[in-house]
């Protein structure tokens, strides 16, 4: 196998320093397209003039630093956090269970943050109790803790599973079922519901990066920048998984140990995403093909990295797409997203293969 294998382990830059350069390109591109994000919406500001309002000017019109601070610069902040922490989770999936279509959300966590909200929206709506009231006082913060606790209900379950199972084929096929089994109930509670709670419950489905206020970003961003720490920190073992378990244990890699922290690492990043934005789809498996191919790469002290930058910028691009600028629609952003990543996950299907080549080995 050793003979087969070609990821730069000892030394993860190559010659000439094109990829910290490719590095270093992508943060200019994602802080640019962070600004753009302040910049255009139903409202179009001045690049100028957001410029003013970050350093803590005063703009020709005091609305637009309402508009920026109060709406756009969280939701701006929200889409970066989402994007990379998807990004990364993804990677990690698709390493662990070396399959290049894995996902954030191929171990039931979005299923079972699905599972929560839909007990409350759903349940809620149709028993038309005392609850009710609570929902609607408090809206988007009542479906962020039932997602929680749903995801977290099922990191758990997967978490106990992961301490009886050997492989990680058999860990993936268990977190499908978890998924599909929650998909069932939902699908029932659905059927059961008045019609305004399913649109209510559909409306969360689309995803969002637009209802997450300060506060909410002050559990938010923590979270996913402990997640992303932790995949920094699991690179080397990454790297000793992609040429499998096997051979990872022959290193001396203790692999129950690598993957536990491995799925709770990225269970954490997909959770809190979920939790706040809602199952935002595709940036999980489109992202780390489009690194692979752009950085020519499989090592994850190169791709963690650039998960991370490209991620948000597509995040933040999917966003300001999704607001439509110079208009008052806002388009459901999986819709954006799906646009964005199937293209990307065919043409890795049709040019790079579905083996080894789609890991950049």
């Amino acid at each position: 196998m050793s003979n087969t294998i070609s990821i730069p382990i000892e030394n993860p830059w190559p010659r000439l320093g094109l990829r910290p350069l490719a590095l270093a390109v992508m943060l200019l591109v994602l802080i640019a397209t962070f600004f753009l994000s302040l910049s255009l919406g139903s409202v179009r500001i001045p690049f100028d003039q957001v410029l003013t309002i970050m350093l803590g000017g005063t703009p020709t019109r005091a609305t637009w630093a309402t508009i920026i601070y109060d709406f756009r610069l969280p939701k701006a902040l929200t889409a970066s956090l989402a994007g990379a922490a998807l990004a990364v989770s993804g990677l990690q999936m698709q390493t662990l269970f070396r399959n290049p279509l894995a996902d954030p959300y191929v171990l039931g966590v979005s299923s079972g943050a699905s599972l929560g909200v839909a007990l409350v929206v759903l349940t809620v709506g149709a028993a038309q109790t005392t609850l009710l009231s609570v929902v609607g006082v408090m809206g988007n913060l009542s479906m962020v803790v039932a997602a929680c606790i749903g995801a977290a209900g099922v990191l758990l379950l997967v978490l106990a599973l992961a301490q009886h199972v050997q492989s990680s084929v058999t860990l993936l096929i268990l977190g499908l079922m978890i998924g599909y089994l929650t998909s069932a109930i939902v699908s029932l509670l659905l059927y059961f519901s008045i019609a305004e709670r399913i649109h209510a419950y559909i409306a969360w489905s689309f995803g969002s990066f637009g209802g997450v206020t300060w506060n909410q970003l002050q559990v938010l961003a923590p979270v996913v920048l402990v997640g992303l720490v932790m995949a920094f920190i699991l690179t080397k073992p990454l790297n000793a998984l992609l040429l499998g378990e096997s051979y990872a244990q022959t290193l001396g890699l203790p692999i129950r140990h690598a993957r536990m922290a491995v799925v709770v690492g990225s269970a954490l990043l997909a959770g809190a995403v979920t939790a706040f934005c809602g199952p935002v789809g595709f940036l999980g498996i489109a992202v780390p093909h489009l690194c692979r191919a752009l950085l020519r790469s499989g090592d994850h002290r190169v791709l963690v990295p650039a998960c991370t930058l490209l991620g948000a910028t597509i995040a933040l691009l999917a966003d300001i797409a999704a607001q439509a600028p110079g208009s008052d629609v806002v388009l459901p952003l999986n819709a954006v997203t799906a646009l964005i990543g199937a293209p990307v996950v065919v043409w890795m299907m049709l040019r790079r293969g579905m083996g080894r080549e789609a890991f950049g080995v």
